[in-house]
């Protein structure tokens, strides 16, 4: 199922850049997933890169109070059009680095596009698969994902890429939604990636696959639990495209409503 997901991903991710773009919609199906830049913690930030914040699909701001310091490097897994790396570019400043990952050619190009129209030099956007990041071992101060690596059909590959390309004390810092207790259908629905639900694990499942790849001090320092309208604009649109009756969406929602959160998670390499 992982090839189906991926395309499904990546074919959505691209119609949804397109849809931003022309003002008509975000990611995750026909609405952001989860929140806008503005709730997921990006005030000052949007304002200053508007062009890129409208392709902003995350469910929280991992670069908040993060403590990323001038020269550093930080890799973004999943770095779509490019808001975190500008973010993060700041950050580092002229003397550091910034490397962005993604599988989709359109969010690449805009990726790219935003950093030169930006003047970020210093930021390298890479094609590849989480799972397999085209990068070397540890060269990052920090990793850092938005609301990405729950797309992915492989989790523990993606937790051992972090503890992989993170030096020795380097930090982790991901947003990501959890789920607990899905339905069945729900897990298996390829779509249902695409809207940031269907390949959600539970907070204790990703705590302790990072725990697993090495990773210590791994906690979750902040929660959003999304209400049953969140979950609708996160799951309904999505689902609908992929000729899911609405009873059964409907049925779906009733039984995640409050089970459903975005999650900010810490941790370091030792």
């Amino acid at each position: 199922m992982s090839t189906d997901i991926r395309d499904t991903v990546s074919s959505a991710y691209t119609d949804a850049l397109e849809r931003s773009r022309a003002g008509t919609g975000g990611c995750c199906g026909a609405k952001p997933c989860g929140t806008t830049a503005s709730l997921a913690g990006y005030d000052a930030e949007r304002d200053a890169y508007a062009d890129a914040a409208q392709s902003s699909f995350g469910c929280g701001n991992p670069l908040a109070f993060a403590g990323v310091q001038p020269g550093q490097t930080v890799i973004d897994l999943g770095s779509g059009a490019g808001f975190d790396l500008l973010i993060a570019a700041d950050k580092v400043g002229p003397s550091g680095r910034v490397i962005g990952v993604d599988m989709t050619d359109a969010m690449i190009e805009a990726a790219r596009a935003n950093a030169a129209r930006a003047g970020k030099p210093n930021i390298d956007v890479r094609k590849g698969y989480i799972e397999k990041l085209p990068i070397d071992d540890a060269v990052a101060d920090w990793v850092i994902s938005n609301c990405v690596i729950n797309l992915s059909p492989d989790k523990p590959a993606v937790f051992r890429e972090i503890a992989r390309v993170l030096r020795p004390g380097g930090r982790l810092s991901i947003s990501d939604i959890m789920l607990e207790d899905a339905p069945a259908w729900l897990r298996t629905n390829a779509a249902a990636y695409s809207a940031c639900v269907g390949g959600a694990i539970s907070e204790a499942e990703y705590l302790a696959g990072l725990r697993d790849a090495g990773l210590v001090d791994v906690e979750v320092t902040e929660r959003l639990v999304y209400d049953a309208d969140q979950l609708r604009a996160m799951v309904h649109d999505e689902l609908g495209a992929a000729t899911v009756p609405a009873d059964v969406v409907d049925r779906a929602l009733a039984e995640v409503t409050g089970k459903v959160w975005s999650a900010k998670v810490v941790g370091r390499r030792g």
